[in-house]
């Protein structure tokens, strides 16, 4: 098949679903992200409810935020020149590892007799393990995927590939809310480490091994260099990053939602289970939409409008005290960001090279990856500084003014269409 990039919008909507190994790979990202997302609320509210403190809260993203910048440079340097699906076991084993630590650490019986503030201590030590192992999972899923599906199939995988991740995170929220409510935090982490074994069988067995296509000639230094040097000299590449990012940053409200569901909207486990999943399903309706109907007409554009819409949800959100419809907010805020990482996540495949994706993912997940972390940090401070709700309006606030700036330091792309962006 030799498909244009201006055919790309008329593609079968579920052209990358008829290979079998991407579907393993969607299925690995759906168990694994499902099991992710109950850790999340699980932490989030058990630490919550140790501290009643909401930089705590802030704390838990950055605790994964700094190990997950820090390596992911390294970690799409070895992505590059190492077996993706040898190392993504490896990876997901080390996450299962972390995760059968907290397990044991969360259990009401306590049996380590560990303190308070030890046992905040060991939960945060293996969050910082978890953002380690982050920064080798990004660079070498998106690796991964980029070899098993063909080049003109990569709008369409990335709506898939989206797609099984936001609706991973409408179940998982929900699930975790629940299980946490009715049956107790040790249930929550069984459910947890079944979901990432299953993860991890996924790509064991039913992936082939992918040998490398980067084979290093030069030293290390060098190489890391060359996947900054590649999105820096890119100018859309760098565009849609730094928007994603300065957005994502700022619009880190998801980070308090258990202030709002314990202090403002008073709805317990259960309602922050069904707040944090609100965004995913408007991601998840928005995605299967964005299947058929392609936002790459006029990408630029689109993400513009998209990040505007993202914000504005936001301050809405902020604003309202009423449970139903906070959800409505949230559910619209999932809705923009998906068309967003959609638009993003193809300008990333089509652009960059094979023998590169690793490392340029790797600098990918430096912006994005882990600003939604450090977003989390920001929002847990400035609600200490400034009280919850207004470090809510002032999140959204500033990503209205981040899509200002970038809309007029870019104004020549918002005409372009896809074909024009990637004429090859």
């Amino acid at each position: 098949m030799n498909t244009k990039p201006a055919d790309l919008l008329k593609a079968d909507p579920y052209i990358a679903l008829r290979y079998s190994e991407f579907r393993s790979y969607i299925g690995m990202r759906f168990f694994l992200t499902f099991a992710y997302q109950i850790q999340a609320v699980v932490i989030g509210w058990h630490v919550y409810q140790l501290t009643k403190d909401p930089l705590s809260l802030g704390l838990i993203g950055l605790a994964e935020a700094i190990p997950a910048i820090s390596i992911s440079l390294y970690g799409g340097y070895v992505a590059d020149k190492s077996d993706k699906k040898k190392l993504l076991v490896w990876i997901i084993a080390a996450m299962a590892l972390c995760s059968a630590v907290l397990f044991l650490v969360t259990m009401p019986q306590n049996i380590f007799n560990l303190s308070k503030s030890l046992t905040i201590a060991v939960i945060y030590i293996m969050i910082l393990c978890i953002g380690v192992a982050r920064g080798f999972y990004s660079p070498t899923a998106f690796s991964l995927m980029a070899q098993i599906i063909p080049k003109e199939h990569y709008p369409n995988s990335s709506t898939w590939n989206s797609g099984s991740w936001q609706i991973a995170s409408i179940v998982g929220p929900a699930a975790g809310g629940l299980l946490y409510g009715f049956s107790g935090v040790t249930a929550c982490f069984i459910v947890i480490l079944v979901f990432t074994l299953l993860a991890m069988i996924f790509i064991k067995f039913f992936v082939k091994n992918q040998p490398p296509q980067f084979i290093p000639k030069e030293n290390i230094i060098t190489s890391l260099s060359e996947g900054i040097k590649f999105v820096f000299n890119s100018r859309m590449l760098l565009g849609a990053l730094s928007l994603d990012m300065f957005s994502v940053f700022f619009g880190g409200a998801v980070a308090l939602l258990p202030i709002f569901a314990h202090d403002i909207l008073k709805v317990g486990a259960e309602g922050l289970g069904m707040l944090r999943a609100a965004p995913a399903a408007g991601a998840v309706i928005t995605m299967f939409a964005m299947a058929r109907y392609s936002p790459m007409g006029k990408p630029w554009r689109n993400l513009l409008f998209a990040v505007t819409g993202f914000g504005l949800s936001i301050i809405a959100f902020g604003l309202s005290k009423n449970f139903y419809l906070s959800l409505v907010f949230l559910f619209f805020e999932g809705a923009f960001d998906s068309v967003s990482v959609i638009i993003r996540s193809t300008i990333l495949q089509l652009l960059t090279p094979d023998e590169m994706r690793g490392r340029v993912a790797a600098v990918n997940s430096m912006f994005i990856g882990s600003s939604n972390e450090i977003g989390a940090f920001e929002s847990g401070a400035t609600a200490k500084l400034m009280g919850t709700i207004p470090a809510v309006l002032f999140g959204g606030s500033m990503t209205l003014i981040v899509v200002a700036v970038t809309w007029l330091k870019t104004k020549r792309l918002v005409p372009l269409s896809l074909k024009e962006i990637h004429p090859h």
